[in-house]
């Protein structure tokens, strides 16, 4: 594992083709956020980091600030960087089940073995939306298995890592964050589609809503424009290269590659009914209760999220081997805010609620 000292890092300033010159105040704005965004990266030694943000209808700054590759210095672009976006994934595979289910293909309220007849039936009951919205019991990993290394070849395989175990409590009467559980989704919406789930996201979603640089993170293949992934040594203040991992166990639930523009561009089709109709925003997005009441602050891949002044955000955060990511929208002010950072672990809740508080204020 090379051990790789971040010294000096170059930023780097991308306007959207053909974005106007921003007004004084959104000039202001963007100012105050490349401070905070400068400080940040510099407090944190981050190894290479994009920001973008959506306001007034367009994105009105897409920033890229150090490396994709610290060894051979090659600058972040938030329009093409590839980072792994973590569970963000969850979101995206979302919008996918929210196709199907106002095509009136997928009933949320269905037990999962509707369309995923061979999975295994447990001592309770478990409905499409428990799994999605974490209160079904299916476990998160365990071990080292977020470590894996070892190549699925298919979305069925991906299930057999925990079909088997026995659910972690009844359903509804607990809420516990399961990435396996979205294994499960994607393997709903292939027997909800009769499509495999891959091609589904890449022909229903990221195809329509122009994602162009939105993909799975396949990690036997030399992508193009991957940012290389870090991890940080506390005791060397150093950046090192993240060991080698294969996402393909998991694609829905954190297996994506994406810029940061295209979270954009995907967080404003989310803004209001359009590429999904508005009950199906309402039910996707509102968060689930547990059987006393209790609102989990989760949906159907939709987190709800509030900020230090109070506000209401929807969105989602991603953590990856050598990935952080936040990805946020605020419907009533038509924002939208996504930035990632190509290392493991990087702390994000204060640069959130300071990006929230300057561009909704």
């Amino acid at each position: 594992m090379r051990k790789i000292t971040l010294y000096f890092i170059p930023l780097l300033f991308i306007w959207i083709a053909g974005c106007n010159t921003p007004d004084p105040e959104t000039q202001q704005d963007i100012s105050a956020a490349d401070e905070v965004v400068r400080s940040y990266v510099e407090d944190h030694n981050i190894p290479g980091m994009s920001v973008s943000v959506y306001r007034d209808g367009e994105i009105i700054w897409s920033k890229g600030y150090g490396y994709l590759n610290l060894e051979d210095q090659v600058p972040v672009d938030p329009a093409s960087t590839l980072f792994r976006i973590g569970s963000v994934s969850k979101t995206y595979t979302a919008t996918g089940a929210g196709l199907l289910f106002q095509d009136k293909k997928l009933d949320p309220e269905q037990p999962v073995q509707a369309y995923v007849p061979d999975f295994p039936e447990k001592q309770y009951e478990i409905t499409v939306e428990q799994v999605a919205g974490h209160i079904a019991g299916i476990r998160h990993y365990r071990g080292d298995e977020f470590m894996s290394d070892k190549k699925y070849t298919s979305i069925t395989e991906g299930l057999e890592i925990f079909k088997d175990d026995t659910l972690l409590f009844e359903p509804e009467t607990d809420y516990s964050y399961s990435s396996y559980g979205w294994n499960l989704i994607s393997a709903v919406i292939e027997g909800a589609s009769g499509q495999k789930f891959l091609p589904f996201m890449a022909d229903e979603v990221f195809g329509p809503l122009n994602m162009t640089n939105t993909m799975p993170d396949y990690a036997d293949q030399d992508i193009p424009n991957r940012t290389l992934f870090y991890v940080y040594n506390d005791s060397t203040d150093t950046n090192e290269e993240a060991p080698y991992v294969d996402n393909s166990y998991k694609w829905a639930g954190g297996g994506f590659l994406s810029t940061t523009e295209d979270m954009t561009q995907f967080g404003k089709a989310h803004l209001s009914a359009g590429f999904l109709d508005q009950k199906t925003l309402d039910r996707f997005m509102a968060p689930l209760q547990t059987s006393d009441g209790e609102s989990t602050g989760y949906g159907f891949g939709w987190s709800t999220i509030i900020d230090s002044e109070g506000n209401e955000w929807k969105g989602h955060s991603g953590g990856s081997v050598g990935g952080s990511t936040m990805f946020l929208l605020h419907p009533e002010n038509e924002v939208v805010i996504a930035f990632a950072i190509n290392r493991s672990g990087a702390p994000m809740a204060d640069l959130r609620d300071e990006l929230a508080k300057i561009f909704i204020d």
